[in-house]
C-alpha cells in the first residue's frame, strides 16, 4: 500500500465518522449537553454530568485506540520488498503490566463515579417538606396528597388519570419532596424525563422488601412531561402524566380549593377546576395553572379519525 493510499483511507474513514454524526439526528443545540435534558434538579444536574463525563472518556479512549490501530496499520503493514513476517515478540512485561492496569484504573474510577452519583440520587431527608402518594394501575395514575382531607371527611386529595385526561401532578419548587411509589396490579415504572431518573413501580413493595421511596428538589417552575417507562400491556404508551412545579403561593392556592367544595358545582373541585380557580386568583400563574395538560395529550382512540398516512390527532 503506498502512501497516499494510506492516506486517502483514513481521510475517508474520518470522513465517515463526521457524516456519521451528522446524519444521526443531533443537533449543534445538543452540544453543550451532549444530547441529555438540562435536568430541574440538583439530583439530574449531578446524573447529566456524569453521563457527560461517561461519554468523553468513551470517546477520549476510542481516539486512543483508534490511533494506535492506524499508527500500527500504517508503521507495520507489509512493505514491497520487505520481510514475509514481521520481527516477532515473545514477551514484553513492561508493556503486558500497562495494558493489564490501565483497564483497571479505568474500571475503578468509573465505578467511584456511579457509587457516588447513585448515593446523591437516592439520598433522602429524613423529614421532607412534601410527600406525595404515587399508584400505577393498568393504564394510568393515582397521585394523592398525605395530609390533606376533602370536605365531608372523604379522605384525602387524589388526581387519577382518565382516558380523556391527563393527571396533572401539582408540586411547590425548591422543596425536598419525596414520592412513595406502589402498583396495583404488574410492575409500572415512574419516569419523569427533565428528572433524568426514573423508578420501578412494584405491587406489595414492603411484602417484596423493595425501595419504593426517592426524593428531589424541583428548581425551577414549569410542565414536564412524565411516561411509564416499563412495558406494562396494551395502552402502556399512552400512559403519560404531567408534573406541574408551581411557586409554594400557587400550590397552597391550589390545595385549598382541592379541599373545598365548588359552589358550581357542589362537589370538591377538581384538579382542573382548581388549577383554573387558582389561575383566576393569582394572575401571575399563567400556564403553570392551565387546566389540562400542556405537555402530553391522551391517546385518541377513535381509528376513523385518521388517514392511512396522517398523524394521529392529538396523540401522545
Amino acid at each position: 500500500m503506498t502512501r497516499s493510499r494510506a492516506r486517502r483511507r483514513i481521510f475517508l474513514a474520518g470522513m465517515l465518522g463526521v457524516l456519521s454524526v451528522l446524519v444521526s439526528g443531533c443537533s449543534f443545540a445538543d452540544l453543550p449537553t451532549w444530547g441529555w435534558p438540562m435536568g430541574v434538579t440538583p439530583q439530574a444536574t449531578r446524573m447529566r454530568e456524569f453521563w457527560q463525563g461517561a461519554t468523553i472518556a468513551a470517546l477520549a479512549i476510542g481516539v486512543v485506540v483508534w490511533g494506535l490501530m492506524f499508527w500500527a496499520f500504517i508503521v507495520y503493514h507489509k512493505r514491497k520488498n520487505g520481510p514475509l513476517y514481521p520481527k516477532q515478540t515473545k514477551e514484553n512485561l513492561p508493556l503486558e503490566l500497562v495494558y493489564t492496569a490501565v483497564p483497571f484504573l479505568m474500571v475503578f474510577v468509573l465505578f467511584y463515579f456511579t457509587v457516588t452519583t447513585e448515593n446523591v440520587a437516592l439520598e433522602k431527608q429524613p423529614n421532607p417538606d412534601v410527600t406525595v402518594d404515587v399508584v400505577a394501575f393498568k393504564w394510568n395514575w393515582d397521585f394523592g396528597y398525605p395530609g390533606t382531607s376533602l370536605p365531608g371527611g372523604g379522605g384525602e386529595v387524589h388526581t387519577v388519570g382518565t382516558s380523556n385526561e391527563i393527571p396533572i401532578l401539582v408540586l411547590p419548587v425548591n422543596k425536598v419532596i419525596q414520592y412513595d411509589l406502589r402498583s396495583k396490579d404488574v410492575i409500572h415504572s415512574f419516569w419523569t424525563i427533565d428528572f433524568l431518573f426514573k423508578r420501578d413501580v412494584f405491587p406489595y413493595p414492603e411484602q417484596n422488601q423493595t425501595d419504593n421511596k426517592f426524593q428531589n428538589t424541583i428548581e425551577q417552575t414549569g410542565a414536564f412531561v412524565g411516561r411509564c417507562a416499563e412495558l406494562c400491556g396494551t395502552y402502556h404508551g399512552s400512559m403519560n402524566f404531567e408534573v406541574r412545579a408551581v411557586p409554594q403561593d400557587v400550590y397552597d392556592t391550589y390545595l385549598d380549593y382541592r379541599q373545598t367544595v365548588n359552589p358550581q358545582t357542589r362537589a370538591p373541585y377538581t384538579a382542573a377546576e382548581a388549577l383554573t380557580a387558582t389561575g383566576e386568583k393569582i394572575s401571575s400563574c399563567g400556564e403553570l395553572c392551565a387546566p389540562l395538560a400542556t405537555t402530553t395529550a391522551p391517546m385518541n382512540t377513535d381509528r376513523t379519525a385518521k388517514g392511512a398516512n396522517e398523524p394521529v390527532p392529538g396523540g401522545s
